[in-house]
C-alpha cells in the first residue's frame, strides 16, 4: 500500500506537471473506480488544477470552483505519467486524465479493484480526512496522546489512520524494529521512555524513507512504487538476516497483511504466534528463536518451522 513517503513524492512530482493546468478529459475505463455521483465526474473537465496536496494516504487535486478530486490508491493502485492521449491499458488500466503536458494514468494490479476516486465539493472534503496525526512534525506529547487514545497493539495503533496519518504495513514494521518494540505490545503497557523511543523512530523512519524515494526518483516521475525496498530492515525480508543482529527476520501473517520483525531485537527472542500455523502446530509451535532455528536445521524429520 502506498504510504506517506510514496504519496509525498507523488504529490511533489505531480505539482509541476498538472498544477495550473486544465484537466482536459477524464477517461475512465473501470466502472469500480468512481465512487461518487454528485457532482458528476464530467464537471471536473475543463477546470484548472489549483492545488495538489496529500490528505493522509489520499492525493487531492483542488480544482477551480471549489471542486476536489480525491484519489485513494489503496494497495496496488499506481500513477504513471505518459504522453498526452495515451491509451488506457486494457489489463491494469483504471483511467487516464489528460492535461496539456501529458496524461496521468491510474493503474491497479490484480482482480480486486480497490482504488477509488471521488469528486467532491469543498464542504464535503473533510469527510475524506481520517484525521490522524502527522508523525513527521508532531510533538512528543501529541504523539503520546494519539497512541494512548485506545488500548491496541502497537502494530494496529500505528496503522490506524484515525490515530496516525500515512503509516501503513511496511513502515510500521520499520518503525517498530527501529524502536526495538514488539508489534504485539499493548499501547498501555509502554513506559514513557518507550513511547519517546517510538516517537523518535516514527519521525526518523518516515523522513529517511521519503528522502530515499526523492533521491531515487530525482526530477522524474515515480515508476517503482512498492512496499518492499532495498534498505529496509525487516519489511519484506522474511528469513533474511536482521541488519543489526544477524538473526533471521520473522513474520506473522493475518488475512492479506504480514508483520515482519526480529525476534532477537524486538521480542527478547520470543517467537510471535502466527494464527494459522500456531493453531495447526499447537504444542509443536516454536516459542523461542532458538527452538525455531533448531527445527529449521532438523532436516525433513520432525516438525518443520514456520514457513
Amino acid at each position: 500500500m502506498s504510504e506517506l513517503p510514496d504519496v509525498t513524492v507523488y504529490v511533489e512530482r505531480l505539482r509541476p506537471r498538472v498544477q495550473g493546468q486544465p484537466l482536459e478529459k477524464a477517461r475512465v475505463r473501470s466502472a469500480f473506480l468512481v465512487r461518487s455521483f454528485d457532482p458528476p465526474l464530467s464537471d471536473a473537465e475543463g477546470r484548472e488544477v489549483v492545488a495538489v496536496s496529500r490528505m493522509g494516504k489520499r492525493i487531492v487535486f483542488g480544482l477551480q470552483g471549489d471542486l476536489h478530486l480525491v484519489f485513494h490508491l489503496m494497495i496496488t493502485g499506481r500513477f504513471r505519467w505518459r504522453d498526452r492521449g495515451v491509451a488506457v491499458p486494457k489489463k491494469m488500466g483504471l483511467a487516464a486524465f489528460d492535461f496539456p503536458a501529458g496524461s496521468l494514468l491510474l493503474t491497479e494490479m490484480g482482480p480486486r479493484k480497490r482504488a477509488s476516486l471521488h469528486l467532491v465539493r469543498g464542504e464535503g472534503l473533510p469527510d475524506h480526512d481520517p484525521g490522524g496525526l502527522e508523525p513527521l512534525d508532531c510533538a512528543l506529547a501529541d504523539f503520546r496522546a494519539a497512541l494512548l487514545r485506545g488500548n491496541h497493539t502497537l502494530k494496529r495503533a500505528l496503522t490506524d489512520p484515525r490515530a496516525f496519518s500515512g503509516i501503513g504495513n511496511a513502515y510500521s514494521d520499520e518503525i517498530l524494529h527501529r524502536a526495538r518494540l514488539s508489534p504485539l505490545r499493548w499501547t498501555t503497557q509502554l513506559g514513557d521512555d518507550e513511547i519517546e523511543r517510538l516517537w523518535a523512530a516514527a519521525t526518523a523512519t518516515r523522513a529517511e524513507g521519503t528522502g530515499r524515494l526523492r533521491a531515487e526518483v530525482g526530477d522524474g516521475f515515480p515508476e517503482k512504487v512498492t512496499a518492499f525496498r532495498e534498505g529496509m530492515a525487516v519489511h519484506g525480508r522474511y528469513r533474511k538476516p536482521c541488519p543489526d543482529c544477524g538473526a533471521p527476520v520473522q513474520r506473522i501473517v493475518y488475512a492479506e497483511n504480514e508483520t515482519n520483525y526480529c525476534a532477537r531485537c524486538q521480542t527478547g527472542g520470543r517467537m510471535l504466534a502466527d494464527r494459522a500455523l500456531s493453531q495447526l502446530l499447537k504444542k509443536d509451535w516454536p516459542k523461542t528463536l532458538e527452538e525455531w532455528e533448531a527445527l529449521r536445521g532438523g532436516g525433513e524429520e520432525g516438525v518443520r518451522g514456520p514457513e
